[in-house]
């Protein structure tokens, strides 16, 4: 970028560049401070930025072109010009009959996708009338029982029009196999189905616990999902590799990157060897990362993560098709910094993590309802959260030309560097025999908590401001609406299930779970087992069930 005599001409000024004015800049916290660093100490951020910082910056290698490689600046030539990137709400609570109705507000409203949350006993692979369920049925998500609920979910919704994300893990076979009944009732070509389902079980031993099987079989349940989809229902992504989660634990930027990548590394070294193509299942890949507040460390962070997966997947797996290189993901603006303080505030913290991820190049966005700090969201922030991305596509510009920030000296030197702490955690996790062993070993959750603690106490000091919780406090009591989820709620949901089971052939019911017992016990692929299982309306639970007895459940270790 620059010859050698102007960088040390640069390198000359800097030097005698005058100081007079630090004193100003390094006390507005009040005292004295010295070092400033990114929004989860994981960088430190000098105070000025010049060509000297990048100085070893090959554009051909190290940025390219938008839709070349290494992607950083984008897998997409067209950026969003050719298309947005895709509005999700995250929604789903209560009983699937509410949740259907707030689909079609949210799809009246302009969203452009759905986005499916799931109660906690649906996740654990309960039904809701279990007594593992008892108060939780409809709290977190929508109550998924068996196919008759999500029928009723998408009833009016054609599964040819709309993508379909759904954040379900260690029953996410079930879940898509329901999506492929309710696609086949409504006579769509399994082809034609788009979506995406979680499905990322290391991420859960790591930071979420919503995990029924052990590594093992889970691991196995998640390679069939991929031969199966390759095949059956290639536009649908069949995981969702998520730093999400990691970040929401307390990572730092540059672990959530490390860890999320680790975790796509051991899910395609399983594939590879439970006999498929790289490039089979490869180009159905997705990830899911946080939109934290520190905008510029989120920047260098998503352009970080297409540069090192493609040379991750380029160097260690050489596939042939470039789609298999290609890093593309969703982004959820960060729960855990909204507060439950000043709520208002979150409106505006959500819009700067949106911008973020756009200037990141997304291919898909949720922005959070300010009142998520209490409950699930009304209609009304709900609403807020989308016309958000809405003013962001249409009125602010971020959208119209490809990586707006490159070349940034400040952006395109802290990419640099969240690329490389995070590639040195990644040979931590290789020198520990990969990420499943990482995991097992309870490392990867040390590295998470002892961040997390560093974090908590930085706040209770006072060294990091958190806007209306330890500076700029107000007394407030302030009346608001807040979504809630009643026992009447429950009860129907638990009578419908009741019904279902009243209904159908239990024969059938009986034949296909023999059905599914056998397959698990031996080598077969288990999706369309479950499929079939589905189709006769067994329950979420009693699916699941057969899986915990065949393959058990995992009980996991001490991190401390």
């Amino acid at each position: 970028m620059f010859d050698p005599d102007e960088l040390e001409e640069i390198r000359a000024g800097r030097e005698d560049w005058h100081d007079d004015d630090v004193e100003p800049v390094l006390d507005r916290f009040g005292e004295r401070q010295e070092t400033f660093t990114t929004d989860t100490g994981g960088q430190e951020v000098d105070r000025l930025y010049t060509p000297d910082d990048v100085a070893n910056l090959d554009y051909q290698e190290d940025l390219g072109y938008p839709g070349e490689p290494p992607y950083t600046r984008g897998v997409y030539s067209t950026g969003y010009r050719g298309r947005l990137w895709t509005m999700r709400q995250y929604a789903g609570f209560s009983t699937p009959a509410d949740t259907n109705e707030r689909y079609h507000y949210l799809l009246d409203q302009g969203q452009t996708g759905l986005s499916m949350a799931f109660d906690l006993p649906t996740q654990m692979g309960y039904d809701s009338d279990a007594d593992m369920a008892a108060g939780e049925v409809g709290k977190a998500g929508v109550a998924i029982d068996s196919l008759a609920d999500m029928e009723i979910v998408f009833d009016g919704i054609p599964l040819d029009e709309v993508s379909t994300s759904m954040t379900i893990n260690a029953p996410a076979s079930v879940l898509l196999a329901m999506y492929i009944a309710v696609g086949d009732q409504q006579g769509v070509d399994r082809a034609e189905l788009r979506g995406t389902i979680q499905n990322d079980l290391l991420k859960e031993y790591i930071a979420r616990n919503t995990y029924i099987y052990p590594p093992e079989p889970s691991m196995r349940i998640i390679t069939d999902i991929f031969e199966f989809c390759a095949e059956e229902t290639p536009k649908f992504n069949t995981i969702s590799i998520s730093g999400y989660h990691i970040r929401e634990a307390g990572s730092t930027a540059a672990q959530e990157l490390a860890f999320t990548l680790g975790n796509g590394i051991e899910y395609v070294e399983a594939a590879i060897e439970a006999g498929l193509d790289v490039d089979d299942f490869a180009p159905q890949l997705s990830f899911f990362f946080n939109g934290h507040n520190n905008i510029f460390e989120e920047v260098a962070k998503f352009r970080a993560a297409r540069r090192m997966w493609h040379d991750i997947m380029d160097e260690r797996f050489d596939p042939d098709d470039p789609k298999s290189k290609q890093l593309k993901f969703h982004t959820q603006t960060a729960g855990s910094m909204l507060t439950a303080q000043q709520i208002e505030n979150n409106v505006v913290r959500v819009a700067y993590q949106a911008l973020a991820a756009v200037l990141g190049g997304t291919q898909s966005l949720h922005t959070n309802g300010k009142d998520e700090a209490l409950a699930l969201p009304t209609e009304e922030s709900v609403r807020t959260a989308l016309r958000t991305q809405q003013i962001l596509a249409h009125e602010s510009g971020a959208a119209d030309t490809i990586d707006p920030l490159a070349g940034s000296y400040y952006v395109e030197s802290l990419t640099d560097d969240v690329e490389e702490e995070a590639y040195e955690i990644i040979e931590a996790v290789d020198s520990r025999g990969g990420m499943l062993e990482a995991v097992e070993q309870q490392w990867v959750q040390r590295q998470i908590q002892d961040t997390a603690f560093d974090r908590q106490k930085e706040i209770e000091d006072k060294e990091r401001i958190i806007v209306g919780v330890n500076e700029f406090e107000v007394d407030e009591d302030p009346e608001m609406d807040v979504e809630e989820i009643t026992e009447e709620d429950e009860r129907r949901q638990i009578k419908n299930v009741q019904s279902v089971r009243d209904d159908r052939d239990e024969d059938a019911v009986a034949d296909a779970l023999e059905s599914l017992r056998e397959a698990a016990r031996g080598e077969e692929n288990l999706m369309p087992h479950i499929i079939a299982a589905v189709k006769t309306y067994a329950t979420v639970g009693e699916i699941c069930n057969v899986l915990r007895d065949e393959f058990g459940e995992y009980q996991p270790g001490s991190a401390v």
